[in-house]
C-alpha cells in the first residue's frame, strides 16, 4: 500500500480522496493555485504544494507542476478525481514514465474511450448495444445526408472529442442537416480543436442510464447497477438518483453482466462508467467516463461500499474487496448537484460565504468544500456541494430531501437550492415520470430566462 498520494484536483472532490485516504493510514499531498490557497483541501492534507496561478491551464492541468509537486513531496500515487486531468491519457503515461503510479485506469483505455468513435466501434466488439449511426467520422454534407437518409431522421450530430453539449446538434429532417452539420463541425472545431462529427439517430423520449463498473486490472470486474440520470440542463448532470425507478431487476442484472464482462475481457482497472440512452425497454451505448463520476455517493450509498477506498487499493495492486455475488442492492440514494449560480439564467455566482449550516440525521451526507467566510473563486467550475440522501425506498428518499434541503443554509451568494425546493413539488419527480428533456421543459415554462 502506498504511504502517501497526491491529489490532483481540488474542491469537495479532493475532500473526498483525503478522507478515504486518511482511512487507510496513508498521508496526502493537496495541490492547489495561488486563489486556492485558503480552501477547505488545503487545509485538510498532511501537506500542500501551490503549484501555479488561479488560472486553470497554468495550475490544476499544468503536468510538470503536478509531477514536480510529486517528486518533492515524495508521493507515490496520484489520484486524479474528476475533471482537469483525470481523463488525460498524456498525463497518466507522463506519470507511469516517472514511477508513480496513477490511480485510475491505464492511458491506454482512457485513449481509447476518450474518442467517441473508437468507444463506440470497441463497445460494439465487446458486445455492448449500441445507437444505429454512421460508422465513423462524417467526412462531409452528403455523406451526413446518406447516414440519415439510411438510419432515419431526427438524428443527432456529435463531435468525436465531444462532451458536455459542445458540438451536439439535432437534425429532424434533410432539410435541417447542413445547418446542423455545419454549426456542429464549427463547434467541435472550437471547442476541441477537432471538427470530426459523428452521427447516431435520435432518441427522442430516452433516459440516461449509466451502469457503474469496477475492476482491477487482471480480468476480474463487476458491475454496481444503475444511476438515472435524466434530470439535465444543457447537458449537464442536475439530480441523480440510484437504483433507476424504471429499470427492472432482470434488466439491471442483464445491462451489469454485458458491462461486466466487457471491461474484464479489456483488463480494465479502476472505477468506470458506461452511459446509456434508454428508450423502450432498450440500452443504447453513449460513451463511458474512465474515471469517478460526479454522482459516485449514490451507488456508495446503495451498496455501502467505498469506491474510492477501492480505487486506491486496485491501484496498489490489492484484489476487490467485493464480489458480485455479495453487491447487495440496499434502499434508494439520490444526489442533487448545488451551483453558485444565479436564477433564472443560471449565471456563475462566485463571491464570500457568510452562512453556512449542512443538514444532518440519519441518511443525509453532504459533499463539499465550502466553509463558513469562504470566498468562492471566479476560476472554476460553479458546483460547490452535492446534497446526497439515501432511504429504505424512494420515497423515503424524497421525503429525506425534502427535509435535508430544508436545513440547508448557504448564504452570500446565489445558489440552485431554490430549484430543487421547486422541483420537490412535481408529481413526475414523485413518480420518477421523466426522460432527458422533461427538465429543460420545465426550467422554460417556470423559470425562463
Amino acid at each position: 500500500m502506498f504511504d502517501k498520494i497526491l491529489i490532483a484536483n481540488r474542491g469537495e472532490i479532493a475532500l473526498r480522496v483525503i478522507r478515504a485516504a486518511r482511512e487507510m493510514g496513508i498521508a496526502t499531498v493537496a495541490v492547489h493555485s495561488t486563489a486556492d490557497s485558503d480552501a477547505m483541501h488545503v487545509r485538510m492534507a498532511d501537506e500542500s504544494v501551490c503549484i501555479g496561478p488561479a488560472p486553470s491551464p497554468q495550475s490544476y492541468l499544468s503536468v510538470p507542476a503536478i509531477i514536480s509537486a510529486c517528486e518533492i513531496t515524495g508521493a507515490q500515487a496520484i489520484h486524479p478525481g474528476y475533471g482537469f486531468l483525470s481523463e488525460n491519457a498524456g498525463f497518466v503515461q507522463i506519470v507511469e514514465d516517472h514511477g508513480i503510479t496513477f490511480i485510475g485506469p491505464s492511458a491506454e483505455h482512457i485513449r481509447i474511450m476518450g474518442d467517441k468513435i473508437t468507444a463506440k466501434e470497441t463497445a460494439k466488439e465487446l458486445g455492448i448495444p449500441v445507437v444505429p449511426g454512421s460508422d465513423g467520422g462524417v467526412p462531409d454534407l452528403a455523406a451526413a445526408k446518406r447516414v440519415g437518409e439510411s438510419i432515419g431522421y431526427p438524428v443527432i450530430i456529435k463531435a468525436t472529442a465531444g462532451g458536455g453539449g459542445r458540438g451536439m446538434k439535432v437534425a429532424r429532417d434533410e432539410k435541417e442537416m447542413e445547418r446542423a452539420f455545419t454549426t456542429a463541425r464549427a463547434e467541435a472545431k472550437a471547442a476541441f480543436g477537432n471538427d470530426e462529427v459523428y452521427i447516431e439517430k435520435y432518441l427522442t423520449t430516452p433516459r440516461h442510464i449509466e451502469i457503474q463498473v469496477f475492476g482491477d486490472g487482471k480480468g476480474n470486474a463487476v458491475h454496481l447497477g444503475e444511476r438515472d440520470c435524466s434530470l439535465q440542463r444543457r447537458h449537464q448532470k442536475v439530480f441523480e438518483e440510484a437504483p433507476g425507478p424504471c429499470i427492472s431487476p432482470e434488466e439491471r442484472a442483464r445491462i451489469g453482466k454485458i458491462c461486466a464482462d466487457a471491461v474484464a475481457k479489456i483488463n480494465y482497472i479502476g472505477a468506470g462508467t458506461i452511459e446509456f440512452l434508454y428508450e423502450n425497454g432498450e440500452f443504447y451505448f453513449i460513451e463511458m467516463n474512465t474515471r469517478l463520476q460526479v454522482e459516485h455517493p449514490v451507488t456508495e450509498g446503495i451498496f455501502g461500499v467505498d469506491l474510492v477506498r477501492e480505487q486506491i487499493r486496485v491501484a496498489a495492486g490489492l484484489p476487490m474487496s467485493f464480489t458480485q455475488d455479495e453487491l447487495q442492492i440496499n434502499g434508494h440514494a439520490i444526489e442533487v448537484r448545488i451551483n453558485a449560480e444565479k436564477l433564472p439564467n443560471f449565471s456563475p455566482c462566485p463571491g464570500k460565504i457568510t452562512a453556512y449550516h449542512t443538514p444532518g440525521g440519519l441518511g443525509v451526507r453532504m459533499d463539499s468544500a465550502l466553509y463558513n467566510g469562504y470566498s468562492i473563486p471566479p476560476y472554476y467550475d460553479s458546483l460547490i456541494a452535492k446534497l446526497i440522501v439515501h432511504g429504505r425506498d424512494r420515497s423515503e428518499a424524497l421525503a429525506r430531501l425534502h427535509r435535508a434541503l430544508g436545513e440547508l443554509i448557504v448564504d452570500g451568494i446565489d445558489t440552485t437550492i431554490p430549484l430543487f425546493h421547486a422541483l420537490l413539488k412535481e408529481p413526475d419527480i414523485h413518480n420518477g415520470s421523466y426522460n432527458i428533456h422533461w427538465l429543460e421543459r420545465w426550467l422554460a415554462a417556470n423559470l425562463p430566462d
